[in-house]
């Protein structure tokens, strides 16, 4: 029987999920190909971060929850996501007093997707950037066409974390992460780990 949080049926990795806390909040703006893929790493931060969520990209929708969220000056938002047109962040400043929440909001997508759900949603134009700089390689490979120094979007939630000094809380969704990846071709093929 197929474990209905984890999505595993030999190898359940329920027990192994940590919760962690964050000083920041998390919104993976979601392209609707990446909701029913088994492959989606984002799910590994829902899981584990309650301050993390998702909200659905549409091109001629944007998700009204965010985007008064965006509007609300409790928050400093943040976009994680590189440009060759705009100035970038590569570490996060600390809140500003009147800001005093971060709000990362993070592309869970394909690269090619999240080129374009930038590109048609002007609404994402205006908010500044922070690209991630990744410390090692991106252990992800469960996709075709992975481009060198990209990352999935859980690997990228760890980056995340470390840089806003949670170093024990991005160890342990590294550890939850390698969990993932290590079970996941064992358990499709019906092999017991």
């Amino acid at each position: 029987m197929i474990c209905q949080r984890c999505g595993f049926q030999f190898n359940c990795i329920c027990d192994l999920e940590p919760q962690l806390q964050s000083a920041a909040d998390f919104v993976l703006l979601t392209h609707s190909r990446e909701c029913n893929k088994d492959t989606n790493t984002g799910v590994l931060m829902t899981r584990t971060l309650p301050s993390c969520r998702v909200e659905i990209w549409h091109r001629t929708q944007p998700p009204q929850a965010l985007l008064d969220q965006l509007k609300d000056p409790n928050y400093q938002p943040w976009l994680v996501f590189p440009s060759d047109d705009q100035p970038l962040a590569m570490h996060l400043p600390q809140p500003k007093s009147d800001h005093p929440k971060i709000l990362l909001i993070i592309l869970d997508a394909t690269w090619q997707e999240a080129r374009k759900m930038v590109r048609k949603s002007p609404w994402l134009n205006q908010l500044p950037r922070i690209a991630i700089t990744p410390q090692q390689t991106s252990r992800y490979a469960l996709r075709r066409n992975q481009q060198p120094g990209h990352l999935c979007t859980c690997e990228v939630g760890i980056e995340l974390l470390n840089l806003l000094q949670q170093p024990q809380a991005a160890q342990q969704l590294q550890t939850y992460f390698n969990h993932f990846i290590n079970i996941y071709h064992a358990d499709k093929s019906g092999h017991v780990k």
